[in-house]
């Protein structure tokens, strides 16, 4: 066992190359872990600069200077989101109220329906397990009701935070935009010689990046839009809350889609019981869902991901428990970064190949 163990640290870390790459990592991971919540405002400027470097980059090469080119973009991005904050956020609110306020009704009603469930289907549930169901979904709301309690506390400290990120946000993307090769030349300067692991790496994943946030902004604001369409149709309440929602669960794949369904039936189960108009919305819900994920993603990720499901999951799972909402909006790419760097470390021969091409550049 220990010849092996010998064996394979001579296989991986005899290289210089191989041993920048895992220093590297070890730092970034660490100090994501320990100071990942002081830089919640690097991460969302850097978040929205990939998203804006496309657009920055087209308008530049039409003759604008940078900084030009980037004030434009930046000036129409926070004009558009501010107007559509303005001009939704206030309906969202008021229906998220008033979902809260009658949210016990539809508990009840809900429970009601499972009480009836043994009478209806004898051969199929019992009187035992609808009341067993029923005490771990009371637990289950009291430990949310106590969780959301706790975060409306912490709420009315973070708004003073807010106010800062709407400062600090926007300024902190203007500069990552206008002088984004400086401040790559400086980051690179820092980094060992043996770095031609590193490079390749990051050479993978820019582009992947760049298409992910991209494709997600898409993919939300589509799923989004139409979702609240749809139940308009439908005349179904608090339409606008359920097409944000339905929306913003794209940012967690498979898992979000199951978890939204229960608001969605709620309050089609509410308003419409049992009938018709209950199973046309849920069909054309679950058809939204179907065309979001075989035909929406392959389209807007059929280059950025190519992951295996259960390792989305379990990415999911991991870095979401590691870093919140940023851990699992960005855990895709970091799978797929995962991924590259394991690709990266156990290619022996491309590191030849990269430093012959080194070499031949010099």
């Amino acid at each position: 066992m220990i010849h092996l163990l010998k064996n394979w640290y001579k296989e991986k870390f005899s290289d210089p190359h191989a041993v920048t790459l895992f220093f590297v990592i070890l730092i970034v991971g660490l100090s994501f872990y320990f100071v990942g919540e002081l830089i919640v405002p690097v991460l969302v400027a850097i978040s929205i600069a990939f998203l804006l470097e496309w657009p920055v980059s087209k308008v530049a090469k039409l003759g604008v200077s940078r900084s030009i080119a980037t004030c434009s973009v930046l000036a129409i991005f926070i004009g558009v989101l501010s107007t559509v904050t303005v001009a939704f956020l206030p309906l969202v609110w008021n229906q998220g109220t008033n979902f809260l306020k009658e949210a016990p009704k539809m508990l009840e009603q809900g429970k009601d329906f499972l009480k009836s469930l043994p009478e209806q289907f004898p051969n199929l549930i019992t009187t035992e397990q609808v009341y067993s169901l029923l005490d771990t979904l009371d637990n289950r709301i009291l430990t949310f009701g106590e969780t959301i309690l706790q975060a409306s506390f912490a709420s009315l400290i973070d708004i003073v935070a807010l106010a800062i990120y709407l400062v600090l946000v926007p300024l902190l993307v203007f500069f990552m935009l206008k002088d984004k090769e400086d401040l790559v030349h400086g980051f690179t300067g820092l980094l060992p010689r043996d770095r031609i692991l590193i490079t390749q790496v990051w050479h993978e994943m820019n582009e992947q990046i760049i298409n992910y946030i991209r494709g997600k902004v898409i993919e939300i604001l589509i799923i989004g839009v139409t979702t609240y369409v749809v139940f308009i149709l439908f005349d179904l309440r608090y339409a606008a809350l359920l097409g944000v929602l339905v929306g913003l669960s794209v940012l967690i794949p498979y898992i979000g889609a199951a978890l939204v369904t229960i608001p969605v039936a709620m309050v089609a189960l509410f308003q419409f019981g049992l009938s018709a108009e209950f199973g046309y919305i849920m069909l054309a819900y679950g058809i939204i869902q179907a065309l979001d994920g075989n035909l929406l993603v392959p389209i807007l990720f059929s280059e950025a991901v190519n992951l295996h499901p259960v390792y989305i999951i379990v990415a999911v799972l991991f870095f979401g428990g590691l870093w919140g909402f940023w851990g699992v909006f960005f855990a895709i790419p970091l799978a797929s970064l995962v991924k590259a760097i394991l690709n990266a470390w156990s290619n022996r021969s491309r590191i030849n190949e990269l430093e012959d091409a080194a070499v031949v550049n010099k």
